[in-house]
């Protein structure tokens, strides 16, 4: 690959040097799913003492006839635990429970709480605001159901990476609009926040660094049912008018990401509206970093989330 600037961390270098994907918008969304998990998925078995769970609850409004899948990350132990329910990344079209494993886990056991990963229904089969109401429904559930997985009602979280960041923040929104259930905090990793393509991120690194600007208008246009979707604010939080009365936050941005302009910018709001926020940018980094397991910069991303998690569970 050339063209890389030299002021990449080589931590990132490493990552891109690992990749080697075609270009998310030339594959079909099958092969766009499976690219993902060839480079996410592993079938090492972790070195971790967690309980791990597959479970299956209902869907939006208790209907059991639309099921979601959920996986548990129990540490040991009998005491209850803050809950986090994790949404992951894909642009709403790609990644699943399995993607993700290696990550929720690596979460449990760095905040030692309950992870609840949720394996909302994607796009395009199922479009804007499908994702939304699993995620907001799989949330209600874990505030109700902490104790079967070994868990603390009072002490509940939500977060996410990419898409799953933005369901993250939609979910926030939604358990404000609807008066529950209570969030301690939110965690958005490299977060997709608005519908445009405008930043200067965007032009800065609109290739080269694992995900790029036809990447993201290839998800946008599988994820909503039609543009003007662009403008809820439940698929882009940066519009909603007011963000006061959401829980306290944690930004993780990358300097060679698309997303890093919007991610800094939903910070900049949520503190506008008086928010707690904490918003750390790694410059040297590309999307997706926190993922990898071996590197001192994620290491210290999930520090930081870990941290704040811990924090704002004490003061629940």
């Amino acid at each position: 690959m050339t063209g890389r600037s030299p002021d990449l961390h080589p931590e990132a270098k490493t990552i891109l040097d690992r990749v080697d994907l075609p270009p998310t918008a030339s594959l079909s969304v099958d092969g766009a799913r499976e690219a993902l998990r060839d480079l996410l998925v592993t079938e090492e078995p972790p070195n971790d003492d967690l309980r791990v769970r597959n479970l299956s609850i209902p869907g939006p409004g208790g209907d059991p006839e639309v099921p979601i899948a959920i996986r548990t990350y129990t540490p040991p132990g009998d005491a209850a635990r803050p809950v986090f329910v994790y949404f992951h990344g894909g642009g709403w079209v790609r990644g699943d429970l399995d993607t993700h494993d290696g990550l929720c886990r690596l979460l449990a056991e760095a905040a030692d709480c309950v992870v609840v990963s949720v394996d909302y229904r994607r796009a395009p089969e199922h479009r804007f605001p499908t994702a939304v109401h699993d995620a907001y429904a799989a949330t209600a559930w874990a505030a109700d159901h902490a104790a079967i997985v070994g868990g603390d009602p009072d002490r509940v979280a939500v977060g996410g990476d990419s898409a799953g960041g933005n369901l993250a923040a939609a979910v926030t929104l939604l358990a404000r609009e609807r008066g529950g259930p209570e969030l301690a905090h939110q965690v958005l990793l490299y977060p997709v926040t608005d519908y445009a393509f405008d930043t200067t991120s965007y032009d800065e690194n609109a290739e080269g660094y694992l995900l790029s600007r036809a990447s993201m208008r290839w998800y946008w246009e599988r994820y909503l049912g039609d543009d003007i979707d662009g403008a809820n604010p439940y698929a882009s939080p940066l519009r909603a008018r007011d963000l006061s009365g959401v829980p306290s936050a944690t930004v993780i941005t990358a300097g060679y990401d698309p997303l890093r302009d919007e991610g800094a910018a939903y910070a900049d709001r949520l503190r506008e509206a008086g928010v707690p926020v904490t918003h750390e940018n790694y410059p040297g980094m590309v999307h997706v970093f926190a993922s990898f397991p071996d590197l001192d910069r994620a290491a210290d991303a999930r520090r930081v989330i870990a941290d704040d998690l811990a924090t704002a569970f004490d003061q629940g």
